[in-house]
């Protein structure tokens, strides 16, 4: 039987020395890229954005989205669900502050996971983020 399907919008900022904005959610204990669930007739892109605009307070534009890529990894939250993710990379266009259901922030290093990070995070987004040259981050 296959796993239930979850599916989710999430962009990718990184910073000049290669750090990753990463967020845990209250009530939980994995870091993972702002973004979440498309709500009825919204497309990914436009997820992506509410969603950034809710979590971190950063405002952004669906032209300042660049694909990263799709993918399906494990649920970092749900156990026995699977995350069918659009991800984006876009430049920091602001100050990112915790809001709405984000407990922390935090910048982490791709180079030293700390053992903590959400599967599609680990998985795929950051070596997806390796392969980019330095000026399509």
């Amino acid at each position: 039987m296959p796993h239930p399907v979850i599916t989710v919008s999430a962009v990718a900022f990184v910073r000049e020395d290669g750090h990753v904005l990463t967020v845990r959610k209250r009530g939980t204990s994995r870091f993972m890229l702002p973004g979440g669930k498309p709500e009825p007739g919204e497309s990914a892109a436009e997820a992506a954005v509410r969603e950034v605009r809710e979590e971190v307070g950063i405002g952004l534009a669906i032209d300042e989205l660049r694909l990263l890529g799709a993918w399906e990894a494990d649920a970092a939250n749900e156990p026995g669900h699977t995350l069918d993710a659009t991800v984006y990379a876009a430049d920091l266009t602001g100050v990112p502050v915790a809001a709405a259901e984000i407990a922390e922030l935090r910048w982490s290093d791709p180079a030293d996971p700390l053992g903590d990070l959400a599967p599609l995070l680990r998985d795929r987004v950051i070596p997806a983020l390796a392969l980019l040259p330095d000026d399509r981050v």
